[in-house]
């Protein structure tokens, strides 16, 4: 919103100064975005008034003109400007001045003398260009300041309204907001409604009364539309940022910027029958003043006649029946029409309006016959012509619900103490209608205030006008007591630790991923989809991690980066029973060799075996009673023949496996890659440390080879080993495997190492042979094992 500050200060009479008055302003919410000068500084430039203008006798394009400045004597200036004549009002800049990148001395042109200098508009700086000397009305006073006469100690206020404060978009708000904040008296102009001076009229049908609830118009015959707008009206538009265009026209532009209300004026013989307001029909269109044709949508608000739509309602009027020279006669409008119902439209259609820009925040209802009023005495004042009656339809306006505010509540909000006097004085100066008791206040907004529906906003409006540069800046005062640190789960930063020291990097990606990402790499067809995604590839919740994981091993190999540990802890979502769940999961991927590049070791790849231990040592973190175990089981992103579900006490926790190799191709990956994706609540899950006696005693060891079945599984021999929990056996372990010459067809030879101790008392070589008869027995019975010769 950009404005004059001289224009408002007509209508605010406040002592502050100019940098005073933006920084009242700013610090009140309304922030001054840019405070500029209308034109540059400069000095000693008067109104003058030229006498005669003789050519030059040595130069063709200079004349010699006698100036009246205001002095006993007209002083003599060589000026090569092409409009200067006898009889020209002109600026006039005399010895001594200080213009913009220019002084003025006494010299001599072409042999003549020159006591000044006749100006244009870019020599006074107001304007980039010019063509000639700035002509001024013929009714100036010689000898008066140039900036005054052409009001230049003026500044230009551009506002950068939040888009709640629509009541801001006007002179009249932003003026009755200083008002409030500095108690200075308004000076608003009278609105007396004009005398009807003919009974002719338009009738008014508004078939959507919900989303226009009111609507006013009046028709004026007999108007000079060719008439001249004054100076002074075009002056404060320009200052505004909005062009003069025609008198009607910028009649209603004026009481747009003063009033903030849009108005619209047809040319009364291009209108045939009634005024309608109503919904576009269906195949409808219309021509904009911009020389846009578009096609009306049926969501669309028209103004119309028996002929078709006529105005795109609170965003732009049509071109056949715009307002011309050539016009006599117009139909005057002001209207409300509900925000909601003009929200987005221009927009859609590549473009903003003021009009649309104030009625999508709100526009003063309460006003709306006003602004017509206005108007209307503006066009008789300057175009002339005889005024009709005013055809108004009104319904429900806008209800304006009282909001409660409690004195309790502000001050614990605002953490300073005010008064339930100066509270009242601060809802008065607002201008805001209220009753109050036991401390509590009932406020009933302002048709003009939209943005006032709850007891928070009535303490936004007291904390901006108490000042919130009077409001303390005290320091937080907060205890910091340790929180506790629950012994039964481990922190997340632990299994970050785990990682790291093992050569992993964390990542963090989006949990908005491709849609192809979910249904073809992990098999998901129904992903949870996004009702406005921020991009076209991130369209749907993940439910792994492993996209993103694997997106960024791309996005590293491309760039030259052999070899990537990476890990990512976050959250995936899921849709069960119509339900959405979140849950949190560590997942991990490995790419490139086992170790980094040394001249020590050989640069042997990743395998499968490296990332299970990296997912034991992540599981097992703590070491308290944690059972992990790897099943055989299939998963459309791992190869068939090394993926494996990860179980932790028998329940299933998630994945363990090597890249599919069709999903190694897809994303042309030269290595194997293997990944590993576990529920996070699962593993931070542990038991209280309980104390457990440690021999002082030497073990025993014994290496024990079984023959048995191949299709049986280490991890189930294991298992039955320390479920049977035989006496003095502490520790049983696997060292190798053996398949061949010696070991029959469809067997295999399992080497375990058997580790005994007794706390009491070291073991003999009876006890030793007792305990390994029992762990034989069992494996023969369980698995038809037998000792290997």
């Amino acid at each position: 919103m950009q404005f004059s500050e001289n224009w408002l200060r007509s209508l605010v009479d406040t002592d502050l100064d100019s940098q005073a008055l933006s920084h009242a302003l700013t610090m009140a919410g309304l922030e001054v975005e840019e405070m500029q000068p209308v034109a540059a500084a400069f000095s000693k430039v008067v109104v003058a008034k030229i006498l005669s203008a003789e050519k030059h006798p040595d130069a063709d394009r200079l004349q010699v003109c006698k100036v009246d400045v205001g002095l006993a004597e007209p002083l003599q200036i060589v000026c090569g400007a092409a409009n200067a004549r006898a009889g020209l009002m002109a600026p006039c800049a005399m010895v001594g001045a200080e213009l913009p990148g220019i002084s003025i001395k006494q010299a001599k042109v072409r042999g003549v003398e020159s006591f000044g200098m006749m100006c244009s508009s870019k020599e006074l700086g107001i304007s980039a260009e010019a063509t000639g000397l700035l002509e001024l009305d013929n009714d100036a006073v010689v000898g008066q300041d140039i900036r005054e006469y052409l009001d230049l100690n003026d500044h230009l206020f551009t506002l950068k309204l939040t888009p709640n404060r629509s009541d801001c978009l006007s002179l009249t708000g932003i003026a009755r907001d200083v008002a409030a904040i500095t108690g200075a008296p308004t000076r608003f102009n009278a609105i007396v409604p004009v005398v009807a001076e003919h009974a002719n009229s338009k009738n008014v049908q508004v078939n959507e009364s919900v989303v226009c609830p009111r609507y006013c118009g009046r028709l004026i015959t007999g108007v000079n539309t060719a008439a001249t707008t004054p100076a002074w009206m075009v002056k404060r538009l320009e200052r505004s940022g909005l062009r003069s265009i025609s008198v009607v026209v910028d009649i209603t532009n004026y009481v747009l910027l003063e009033l903030g209300q849009p108005m619209h004026a047809f040319d009364a013989a291009k209108l045939h029958g009634d005024i309608s307001v109503r919904f576009a029909n269906a195949g409808e269109s219309i021509a904009l003043l911009n020389d846009q044709t578009i096609e009306l949508k049926a969501d669309d608000l028209v103004i119309a006649d028996s002929n078709g739509a006529l105005a795109l309602a609170g965003v732009m009027g049509g071109k056949p029946s715009s307002v011309d020279d050539a016009t006599t006669d117009i139909f005057l409008e002001s209207a409300f029409f509900t925000p909601a119902v003009i929200a987005g439209k221009a927009r859609r259609l590549g473009f903003s309006t003021d009009s649309s820009y104030r009625f999508e925040r709100g526009v003063d209802f309460g006003n709306t016959r006003n602004a017509l009023e206005y108007a209307t005495a503006l066009i008789k004042t300057l175009c002339g012509g005889q005024v009709g009656p005013v055809t108004e339809v009104m319904s429900a306006l806008p209800a304006r619900d009282a909001v409660k505010l409690r004195m309790s509540r502000l001050i614990s909000v605002l953490g300073i103490s005010l008064t339930q006097e100066k509270v009242a004085q601060l809802l008065t100066q607002l201008g805001f209608e209220f009753s109050s008791a036991a401390e509590v206040f009932t406020v009933v907004p302002p048709s003009y205030r939209f943005d006032i529906n709850i007891e928070e906003d009535l303490i936004e409006e007291v904390a901006r006008l108490h000042g919130y540069d009077h409001i303390p800046a005290l320091a937080p005062v907060a205890s910091l007591n340790m929180l506790a640190a629950p012994e039964q789960r481990l922190h997340l930063n632990q299994l970050r630790d785990s990682l790291v020291s093992v050569g992993y990097q964390e990542v963090v990606t989006y949990s908005f991923v491709d849609e192809s990402w979910e249904r073809d790499l992990i098999g998901n067809p129904a992903p949870i989809k996004l009702k406005n995604p921020i991009a076209s590839n991130l369209s749907v919740m993940r439910t792994s991690l492993w996209g993103g994981l694997l997106d960024v091993l791309t996005y590293n190999l491309n760039r030259k980066q052999e070899r990537a540990y990476l890990f990512e802890i976050g959250a995936v979502y899921q849709q069960q029973a119509g339900a959405y769940q979140e849950t949190t999961r560590v997942s991990g991927l490995a790419y490139g060799s086992a170790k980094p590049e040394q001249w020590a070791a050989s640069n042997t790849e990743i395998d499968f075996f490296d990332v299970k231990a990296h997912v034991d040592s992540l599981i097992g973190a703590d070491g308290l009673h944690k059972q992990v175990t790897y099943e055989k089981a299939e998963h459309c992103a791992l190869h068939p023949g090394q993926s494996a579900k990860v179980m932790l006490n028998g329940k299933a926790i998630g994945w363990l496996g090597k890249l599919h190799p069709k999903w190694q191709q897809h994303y042309d990956l030269a290595k194997s890659t293997y990944v590993f994706e576990l529920d996070v609540d699962a593993i931070v899950a542990r038991a209280l440390p309980a104390y457990q006696e440690v021999s002082k005693l030497l073990p025993v060891r014994r290496d024990l080879a079984i023959v048995l079945d191949e299709t049986v599984a280490v991890q189930a021999v294991l298992s039955a080993i320390k479920a049977e929990n035989i006496a003095l056996i502490a520790d049983v372990a696997l060292f190798d495997l053996y398949q061949g010459k010696g070991v029959p067809e469809n067997k295999k030879s399992l080497a375990l190492s058997v580790l005994m101790h007794d706390t009491q008392k070291t073991l003999t070589d009876s006890d030793a042979d007792t305990a390994i008869a029992n762990l034989l027995q069992l494996l023969q019975i369980k698995f038809d094992a037998v000792l290997r010769n």
